[in-house]
């Protein structure tokens, strides 16, 4: 499979997190915006809906490889930030809860890992940068 495929693919499963996650946020902005006043966000609904519109814009422009590099590098930054507002230091008091918690966590660094591969690669050939249509366009 060649590198244009490959990024592709890193690009889709991308996505798959973050679009359905944008969208169920903001289906359920209730929801949502209950679970940031849990966690003592200050201005929880609007926390909540910047957070559902970022995950869906973001979401669908690494779909089609727009701004692929900037927005992969700004969803790295978020998956930091999710992680550790959201999963740093939670479920004390139950084992099972905190290491829930603590693996969630790793989950999120690690997509943030992958967030800055992708920045350093670009979207590859098959994308919308990779057509000339945005900056950092990435032919290869």
């Amino acid at each position: 499979m060649g590198r244009s495929a490959l990024l592709l693919v890193s690009r889709l499963l991308f996505a798959v997190l973050f679009v359905p996650s944008g969208f169920q946020a903001l289906a359920n902005i209730a929801g949502t915006t209950s679970y940031f006043a849990g966690l003592g966000l200050p201005l929880p609904a609007l926390a909540a809906w910047g957070t559902g519109l970022f995950e869906l814009i973001a979401g669908l422009l690494i779909l089609v490889g727009l701004r692929t590099r900037i927005v992969a590098l700004l969803l790295g930054g978020f998956c930091i930030a999710a992680g550790y507002i959201g999963h740093y230091g939670q479920g004390a008091g139950d084992a099972t809860l905190a290491l829930l918690h603590q693996q969630m966590l790793m989950k999120d660094i690690a997509i943030s890992g992958g967030f800055l591969a992708l920045a350093m690669a670009g979207a590859g050939a098959w994308s919308a940068d990779g057509r000339g249509f945005g900056i950092g366009a990435d032919a290869t």
